[in-house]
C-alpha cells in the first residue's frame, strides 16, 4: 500500500493536471511534503540495528555464562560499561544523524540496565523479588527515555510497565493487594510520551489501562468496572467524532481516539455479557447487552467507519464476535436464537436503507451546486 507522501504526491499531480491548482503551488506543496516526509529505513541501518541487538544479547550470555569465573568489581564494570558504551555511543550517533543504529544502542543499554539488576541483586544476595526488579528497571528506562527524548525507549518503558501489572496481579510473587500503582505509572509515562513525542506509547498505554480494568474486574465485581468502562467509551467515542480537531489536539494520537474507544466499547460489554451469561435463560440483560454492543457497532461504523480502516475492522471484528457469543449462549433455546438473528438482521436492514436514503439525499444538493 502506497504510503501517505506518495499519496499527497499523485493528488497533488492530479489537482495540477486538472487546473485546480498552478504548477508553482503544485512545486511548493511537493517541496512541504518532501521536507516533512519521514525518512525511512535503509536495508543497511535495519542490518546495523539488529547487528547492534545481537551484539548486546552476546555479552549479557557471555557474561552470564562465564559468571563465576568473572572478579566481582569486574562483573559490576563490565556491566555497566556496557550501559555507559550503549548510552553514550547511541547519543553520539543520534548528533551524527545515525538515529537508527543510536536507538538500538539505546534499547541494547536499556536491555543491559536490566540484566544488571537481575545479576547484581543475585551476586550481591539483594532482598526483592522480580517485580520489585521490572519497577525499578521500567523507571530506569523512563529516565533515560526522558534525557535521551527517545520514542523507542518510551515504547520500552510501558512494555516493562505492562510486564510488571501482569507479574504483580498473577505472577508467582502475586501479593493480597491488587496491582493500583499501575495507573500512576501509566499516567507518567503518559505525560513522558509527550516529552518524547512517542505517538505509539500513548496508543498502548490506552491498550494497557484497558487490560488493567479488564484485569481489576476480574478481582472484583464485573459490572461495577465494566459498566463505568462502556459509559466512558462511549463519551470519548463521541468527544472522537463530535470534536474530533481539539480533542486529537490535546491526546495527539493521530485521530484514532475513536478506535481506542471502540475497543474500549466492546471490552465493556463483553465483561458485561460473560457476566450475564449464565442467567441468560432467567432475565433479559444478556439480550439487552447484545444488542446494545451490536447497536455501537452499527454507530461507530456509520460515524467513523469511513475515516478509519482500522476502526471498520475492530467493528467487524466485534460483529463477529458478538455472534459467536450470541449463539454460544442461546444455544440452549434454539428459538430464542434464530428469533434473535431474525431481529437483528430486521432492524440492521432498516437501519441500513434509511442509511443509504440519506446519504443519497446529502449527496444530491453537493452535485446540484458543483455542476451550477
Amino acid at each position: 500500500m502506497a504510503g501517505y507522501a506518495t499519496r499527497v504526491r499523485a493528488d497533488i499531480a492530479r489537482w495540477r493536471d486538472s487546473g485546480l491548482i498552478d504548477a508553482p503551488t503544485a512545486e511548493a506543496l511537493t517541496r512541504d511534503v518532501a521536507a516533512n516526509e519521514r525518512a525511512s529505513l535503509s536495508f543497511g541501518s535495519i542490518l546495523a540495528m539488529m547487528a547492534a541487538l545481537l551484539f548486546g544479547a552476546a555479552i549479557l550470555i557471555f557474561v552470564a555464562a562465564n559468571w563465576e569465573a568473572i572478579p566481582r568489581l569486574l562483573r559490576v564494570a563490565a556491566l555497566f560499561a556496557v550501559i555507559l558504551a550503549g548510552y553514550v555511543g547511541g547519543a553520539v550517533l543520534k548528533t551524527r544523524d545515525h538515529a537508527a543504529i543510536a536507538e538500538a544502542l539505546w534499547i541494547v543499554a536499556a536491555a543491559a540496565f536490566g540484566g544488571s539488576i537481575a545479576l547484581i541483586g543475585q551476586m550481591y544476595h539483594l532482598s526483592g523479588d522480580e517485580a520489585s526488579a521490572l519497577l525499578t528497571w521500567c523507571a530506569g528506562t523512563a529516565l533515560a527515555a526522558v534525557v535521551l527524548r527517545s520514542n523507542p525507549l518510551t515504547v520500552a518503558s510501558v512494555g516493562i510497565a505492562d510486564a510488571w501489572l501482569f507479574l504483580k496481579w498473577g505472577g508467582f510473587f502475586r501479593r493480597s493487594e491488587f496491582p493500583h500503582l499501575f495507573v500512576a505509572i501509566a499516567l507518567v509515562l503518559f505525560a513522558i510520551s509527550f516529552w518524547t513525542r512517542s505517538q505509539a506509547a500513548r496508543h498502548l498505554i490506552i491498550l494497557s489501562i484497558l487490560s488493567y480494568l479488564v484485569l481489576l474486574a476480574l478481582d472484583h465485581n464485573m459490572l461495577q468496572v465494566a459498566i463505568p468502562v462502556v459509559l466512558v467509551s462511549a463519551l470519548a467515542f463521541a468527544a472522537g467524532i463530535l470534536a474530533a480537531e481539539p480533542v486529537d489536539r490535546i491526546m495527539q494520537l493521530g485521530g484514532r481516539l475513536p478506535l481506542h474507544a471502540l475497543i474500549g466499547f466492546l471490552t465493556g460489554l463483553a465483561m458485561v455479557q460473560f457476566e450475564l451469561a449464565d442467567e441468560a435463560t432467567y432475565n433479559s440483560g444478556f439480550a439487552i447487552a447484545s444488542a446494545v454492543a451490536l447497536a455501537g457497532i452499527v454507530a461507530a461504523i456509520i460515524l467513523g467507519g469511513r475515516e478509519s480502516r482500522g476502526l471498520r475492522w475492530v467493528a467487524y471484528a466485534g460483529f463477529a464476535f458478538e455472534l459467536a457469543m450470541i449463539y454460544g449462549v442461546m444455544l440452549q433455546s434454539m428459538l430464542d436464537t434464530a428469533g434473535f438473528f431474525l431481529s437483528a438482521a430486521v432492524l440492521l436492514g432498516v437501519l441500513a436503507l434509511i442509511i443509504i436514503r440519506v446519504e443519497k439525499r446529502m449527496k444530491t444538493p453537493a452535485s446540484g451546486g458543483a455542476v451550477a
